[in-house]
């Protein structure tokens, strides 16, 4: 049996306070005085009061972010003096899709590198829009031995990139005959995607490629991004390029990712005559003619498809747009009703902020996926896009340290490993290449609901 994956996580402390979900207000005319042993203070489970200190960039007391929001200080006070309100600094981030809740969380993640608490538990939504419509199986939680995070239980997160053949030929002698088609191996479901705005300068790039390779899995870079000092990170690096073949963009390198256009099964050719092991993935975005193109590209052997949404998750340029996992699951059938399924790769990106969603993506069809906004989360961009207008970014972002982006990055990939396993474990799954395509271990809302009441 391989080897468990492990990611060691290094504790990477924030470079900015963020906003807490409630403003605690204290109100020390109604305070008792209460000994030092007996104030309810003192008794906060997550020493919220005793770890707080002053924020002397920012000018803030950090307690409203290190609040866990159980409400146990304004329950046990004697007298009523402590109270709480929703923060207008927290209810401002992001936007629908990308809530305070999903920024907030990987804040704390990228930070940590554990899984978040919340003292309130989890609130919710358990039904909505995109992935909240899908609740994973949860059967098997119950039996002790589900345990993959504490080492009880192997469970495997690698995946494979590329295609694999449908059958194997043998000669007379037992000998194969058949040649494998380049496969690359990576420990996790997840590939790092270009930042789809923002600032990129060096130190932003050479982080991503830093985290790559301390995950070992591969950062899609755009071909004027490559630069000596990135090249030493090649083996996990997949250029994308958008033109011509350049033999120093493909040499080299273990996989390549071309721009889906009219002649890209010719760009493939070529690459693959420069380098005859090279790994080719297409870039296709979700449009309405998507199924008919990924069957097109897979008859032609591409090894894999990278399926793009847009930030939200939803389908391009289309008047009613479809939710990425509804587009996947339609891909997903359409490959194995015409039993070309193990013939490729299937990545999604675009919409997946959290590591449920890697977990659902998977179940609805594809192999793994490719990341963006979560990589700016974890230096703790605010998504207020203040950059696409050409205004300062509120955090500097262009002035990290890049391992310290590094380390963010690695500790918000470790939590998301964690909840992968944990969902996993209770699923009863003990292979991320099992959970693909899943749907029986998974229960739609929608469809529930049509079920139920004819609707």
């Amino acid at each position: 049996m391989p080897k468990k994956y492990h990611i060691k996580p290094k504790p990477t402390l924030n470079r900015w306070t963020s906003p807490g979900k409630y403003v605690i207000i204290e109100q020390d005319q109604y305070c008792l005085h209460c000994p030092t042993n007996a104030c309810i203070k003192r008794k906060c489970p997550y020493n919220v009061y005793t770890e707080r200190r002053f924020d002397t960039v920012q000018l803030r007391d950090i307690i409203d972010y290190l609040c866990k929001g159980c409400f146990r200080c304004i329950q046990g006070c004697l007298n009523n003096a402590i109270s709480r309100t929703l923060n207008p600094e927290y209810l401002v981030l992001g936007d629908e899709y990308w809530t305070p809740e999903i920024i907030t969380s990987t804040y704390q993640q990228a930070e940590t590198g554990k899984i978040p608490v919340s003292g309130a538990g989890y609130g919710g939504p358990f039904t909505g829009f995109g992935f909240d419509s899908m609740w994973t199986d949860m059967s098997e939680i119950v039996r002790p031995t589900r345990d993959g995070i504490h080492g009880r239980e192997y469970i495997a997160t690698n995946i494979d990139l590329g295609k694999k053949l449908s059958f194997l030929e043998f000669d007379k002698e037992g000998k194969l005959i058949s040649e494998p088609p380049a496969l690359l191996d990576i420990p996790l479901p997840i590939i790092f995607n270009p930042l789809p705005f923002g600032v990129s300068n060096q130190r932003l790039i050479l982080a991503r490629a830093k985290a790559a390779k301390i995950l070992n899995t591969f950062m899609i870079i755009n071909e004027n991004e490559l630069s000596p000092e990135i090249l030493q990170y090649q083996n996990h690096l997949i250029p994308l390029l958008n033109g011509e073949i350049v033999e120093n963009k493909v040499k080299g390198f273990r996989a390549v990712e071309f721009v889906d256009k009219d002649d890209v099964l010719e760009l493939i050719d070529k690459a693959r005559t420069v380098n005859p092991t090279i790994v080719t993935s297409i870039r296709l975005e979700f449009k309405q003619k998507t199924v008919s193109r990924v069957l097109e590209l897979v008859k032609g052997g591409v090894d894999v498809i990278h399926l793009c949404a847009d930030e939200n998750g939803k389908e391009l340029n289309a008047t009613n747009p479809r939710f990425i996992k509804e587009i996947i699951r339609e891909v997903h059938l359409s490959l194995v009703k015409q039993s070309l399924r193990d013939s490729v790769t299937l990545l999604a990106s675009g919409g997946i902020a959290e590591a449920a969603h890697l977990a659902k993506a998977i179940i609805s069809g594809v192999d793994g996926c490719a990341i963006d906004l979560p990589l700016l989360l974890a230096l703790e961009c605010r998504l207020c896009k203040n950059c696409v207008e050409g205004l300062p970014c509120p955090v500097k972002i262009e002035t990290i340290d890049a391992q310290w982006g590094a380390n963010r990055m690695v500790n918000l990939m470790n939590a998301w490993h964690s909840q992968l396993i944990e969902v996993m474990g209770a699923m009863g799954i003990r292979e991320a290449r099992r959970l693909r395509g899943e749907v029986g271990r998974a229960m739609n809302f929608t469809d529930l609901e049509e079920e139920s009441w004819k609707i």
